[in-house]
């Protein structure tokens, strides 16, 4: 009997979870199933009880229901609670604990498959929700010299570093509108959703350099945060590399053991 698995979401027929999980159980040898499950958007609860009673192991959560798996856990990582979020959960019995990988995917798919070290850089997140929050946490540990926070709205900023206070001494860390960049940065991560509707952010180009790593989380299009950071010099990255990377967490937290992520990601780029 193999271990069942699936990724939660709406909509959800997109996903290519399944695909990397089946990837990395043929790498590793492990007997999984795992499928994709669309989920009411008032209904996640309700699925998600389904799932345990069926006897799932575990789920990966998508858009839009992280922050509501996150309150249906009754334990949480200390990752999941600083990002107010949960994407990957373990069902133990009837117990639910809720973990999120996605800072843990940004961080390892720069360093590892970019070859960008984060320590000692200057690093740009624009953005302040749920995205921006899921990976705060795991930059800071990469201990950066200094991360600005940008965004339309920067008391959201701000309420989002309230959450963080205790770690804001590990390096410089600020608060400002979009329009109020100036700088240049070692590395622009796009947390945003602008991208979705093919929207311009009002960021200078001048943040840009030809030393710069210019990251967009989204993955699968050309958009104009990254037109503009490649015209700019930039070196530029989607967010396929994250996909896997977080993926490869939480079959490790699953399972026990750390896939390969290179070949599934070159994988995915040859589809």
């Amino acid at each position: 009997m193999s271990d069942k698995y699936a990724v939660i979401g709406n909509p959800i027929a997109h996903s290519k979870s399944p695909l990397i999980h089946e990837a990395f159980a043929k790498q590793t040898g492990q007997k999984i199933s795992y499928e994709r499950i669309l989920a009411p958007l008032d209904g996640f609860e309700v699925t998600l009880e389904s799932l345990v009673t069926q006897g799932y192991k575990g789920v990966n959560v998508t858009v839009p229901f992280k922050l509501e798996a996150y309150e249906l856990c009754q334990t949480h990582t200390g990752r999941a609670f600083v990002a107010g979020a949960s994407n990957t959960l373990i069902f133990n019995g009837g117990h639910i604990a809720g973990d999120n990988t996605d800072g843990a995917g940004l961080v390892n798919d720069i360093e590892k498959n970019l070859e960008v070290c984060l320590q000692g850089k200057q690093i740009l997140l624009l953005g302040a929700g749920g995205a921006a929050q899921g990976v705060l946490q795991p930059l800071l540990e990469a201990q950066p010299k200094v991360i600005t926070v940008a965004n339309r709205n920067v008391d959201k900023a701000h309420l989002m570093l309230k959450r963080l206070a205790i770690k804001q001494a590990t390096c410089g860390i600020s608060v400002l509108s979009f329009e109020a960049l100036t700088q240049q940065y070692d590395v622009i991560i796009n947390a945003t959703s602008a991208g979705l509707t093919e929207t311009a952010l009002p960021i200078a180009n001048g943040i840009f350099s030809n030393n710069s790593l210019a990251y967009d989380m989204m993955y699968g299009r050309e958009t104009p945060f990254m037109q503009q950071a490649r015209e700019n010099g930039a070196q530029v990255a989607d967010g396929l590399g994250m996909l896997v990377e977080q993926a490869a967490e939480a079959f490790y937290i699953w399972r026990g053991v750390r896939p390969e992520t290179q070949p599934v990601i070159a994988m995915l780029r040859a589809l």
